[in-house]
């Protein structure tokens, strides 16, 4: 579920979400200490990582089910410089080095409508038309914003 795509500019993401079946509307997509953030995974979940991230990301208090390689959320973090990072099971991220980066079920048609110099909003899109996992809506948020 979900789709998260960043083009060096912009960052966006869907707004779908599920419950057992049934859908829902929520943000993910966030500020977060002079950072652009967007997380994929358990709804609950995205919302105690938005936590630990705006209360200092510090590692003894990374939520217990995030450390669960099968239950964690993956969460991109885009520093006001541009630098990618990718927390998934630990509280180290990953620092992507990619121009443009995508995450959640819907990554793969973003990063193809990226590639073919599409924007992330358009990306986005794409991911909804084509995921059923995707949809609700789209949320973008910009540093110069």
């Amino acid at each position: 579920m979900t789709v998260i795509a960043w083009d060096g500019k912009t960052l966006a993401g869907d707004k779908r979400t599920n419950f057992g079946g049934l859908h829902a509307t929520t943000t993910k997509v966030y500020r977060v200490n002079g950072c652009l953030v967007g997380c994929a995974g358990n709804t609950a979940q995205i919302y105690e990582m938005h936590r630990w991230l705006s209360e200092g990301a510090k590692r003894e208090d990374l939520p217990a089910a995030q450390r669960d390689v099968d239950k964690c959320v993956s969460m991109l973090v885009i520093e006001p410089t541009g630098r990618i990072l990718q927390y998934e099971n630990t509280p180290d991220p990953m620092v992507i080095e990619n121009g443009n980066w995508a995450i959640g079920s819907g990554r793969d048609f973003a990063m193809a409508a990226m590639h073919l110099g599409h924007s992330a909003r358009v990306a986005v899109e794409v991911a909804c038309a084509l995921d059923s996992g995707c949809g609700n809506g789209i949320d973008t948020l910009e540093f110069n914003a």
